[in-house]
């Protein structure tokens, strides 16, 4: 190598990060450093209560103390003009509280649903919540949140149908659900973001699905059709042994085995502290705004009914795909927002509220050995499907090819007039699947971020190695360590006394 090209890549940046691009440092942000802290201390206390952590739970913690961390292992990516490098650590892809692999799949759901998923039709957002008790059965039994969903969705398709003039038989309607698990005050909160077309397909003499657009529920509409979903539940669950009914009131059955985190999603479910001396108290909380007044109805498109609320107030034009985007990111949101996070001056943790309450509530007060209580109460149970599609929108319809942007599906567009025909149909060959943006990609869709271009020459930057053996990364991150501390030694040396000629004897000779 030439003295000149040797002199260029010692110019090079260790860490090429690209303009608005900084690499993620979780160690440096409030929220690890809490969980670093106080997790093995949480851990211990539930151990010696003899109420251990799952194992699921336990494995979300040790994931997300090693996401991000070049020490647990990155990616070499040079560029392949002038040979400069940067590191890119290796992320735990947890489905919990990690806001950075949060934010990641947060992105690729939105990318997804409006590229390749969701009709350019009109849309509409149902959010359906549910009372405290549900809250805590479909938190802890999949199998009920699954039944409890299809009847939703199976009573508003019905209402769908209904205002255009149609069917079951002869027409087809499609949503996604989103079931997010939190709230804003980092308590659990079962509740429903269905993506519903508003409107239906039907079938026309050549058999070509032709969509029919239905106007906007109004306030009797949601209410009547809050209070059929509120029956329905009750009814479902009931002939399932879930739930135990009288006249007046409605219980869950005492049937159910007890989980190992039943009490503290219980208590993140009703808002009270959950570990410590005062468990079982109200939350903390600080109240900087005025009271505002509790109404039947908030005006933009809810009705509430026995501790349900159905909202509907949100719809999405054919044409507003940039609009049904951030949609999709809203709803399929990280749980945690650290630029929320802060610690006062008595070392407890504050988190701002998104959206202040109806009381004037603006904050809530949490000990940190309680945040990790609410943290472990968030993590959804293994194998628990959290994004699900409905109706012609489903894996299995035999019109989802016909009208979803990207055509995957069975294959099928017309459907067939009996089961005889069905049974002699060959089946059509499948589409190739949806592949996954790379991280690259995913900067680039959401910030304007071009990181697959070197930042100083314009080259093409090319993955060259993975790193995850111990000792490569230590002499790696070592090494870069070294010579860091050299330039900013050559700088201050620089301030002080000038440009210096070439390195003489007895001097350090970086080439």
């Amino acid at each position: 190598m030439s003295a000149a090209a040797r002199a260029a890549r010692l110019r090079a940046p260790l860490f090429l990060d690209p303009p608005g691009y900084t690499r993620h440092r979780p160690e440096a942000t409030l929220l690890y450093r809490l969980v670093e802290q106080h997790y093995p201390a949480f851990r211990e206390l539930r151990s010696v209560a003899g109420r251990p952590l799952p194992a699921c739970v336990q494995q979300e913690f040790e994931a997300y103390l090693k996401c991000g961390r070049l020490e647990e292992g990155f990616l070499r990516v040079r560029c392949e003009l002038c040979h400069a490098e940067t590191l890119v650590a290796f992320s735990c892809k947890k489905r919990g509280f990690c806001p950075s692999c949060g934010a990641r799949r947060m992105v690729e759901t939105a990318a997804l649903l409006a590229d390749e998923v969701l009709p350019e039709q009109p849309l509409r957002q149902w959010v359906l919540s549910l009372p405290h008790a549900l809250r805590f059965l479909l938190a802890t039994n999949p199998a009920a949140l699954t039944r409890v969903l299809a009847v939703v969705t199976r009573a508003i398709a019905g209402f769908v149908l209904a205002r255009a003039g149609l069917t079951r038989a002869t027409g087809h309607t499609g949503a996604v659900t989103l079931v997010q698990r939190f709230g804003s005050a980092l308590n659990l909160n079962i509740h429903f973001h269905m993506l519903f077309l508003d409107g239906a397909y039907r079938l026309d003499e050549a058999a070509q699905a032709v969509f029919r657009a239905v106007s906007a529920p109004g306030p009797k509409d949601l209410q009547q059709l809050v209070e059929q979903i509120a029956a329905r539940i009750g009814r479902t669950l009931e002939r399932s042994g879930l739930i135990e009914r009288d006249l007046e009131s409605a219980w869950l059955s005492a049937g159910a085995e007890p989980g190992a985190l039943d009490d503290l999603i219980g208590h993140s479910i009703t808002y009270r502290i959950a570990v410590g001396p005062r468990a079982g108290q109200k939350l903390f909380t600080l109240q900087t705004l005025p009271t505002r007044p509790l109404e039947a109805s908030d005006g933009n498109g809810a009705a509430r009914s026995g501790g349900f609320s159905l909202h509907a107030g949100v719809a999405i034009a054919p044409r507003q795909r940039e609009k049904l985007e951030r949609l999709c990111r809203y709803v399929s949101r990280p749980p945690i927002a650290s630029e929320r996070l802060a610690l006062t001056a008595s070392g407890q943790v504050r988190y701002q509220l998104k959206t202040p309450y109806r009381d004037g509530t603006t904050h809530i007060i949490l000990e940190p050995l309680d945040l990790m209580a609410r943290l472990a109460a968030l993590v959804p149970p293994p194998r628990m499907h959290l994004t699900r599609f409905h109706g012609v929108l489903a894996p299995n319809s035999r019109l989802r090819a016909a009208v979803t942007p990207a055509g995957r599906g069975r294959g099928a567009v017309t459907l067939p007039a009996s089961p005889q025909e069905s049974s002699t149909e060959s089946p059509k060959p499948l589409l190739p699947r949806h592949v996954a943006m790379h991280w690259a990609q995913r900067l680039k869709r959401v910030f304007g971020i071009e990181i697959e271009r070197c930042a100083g020459c314009g080259g093409k930057l090319k993955i060259i190695a993975s790193i995850e053996a111990p000792g490569i990364i230590a002499r790696i991150l070592g090494h870069l360590a070294e010579r860091e501390a050299v330039r900013w030694i050559a700088a201050a040396d620089t301030i002080v006394h000038g440009p210096r000629g070439p390195p003489g004897q007895g001097e350090l000779d970086l080439g």
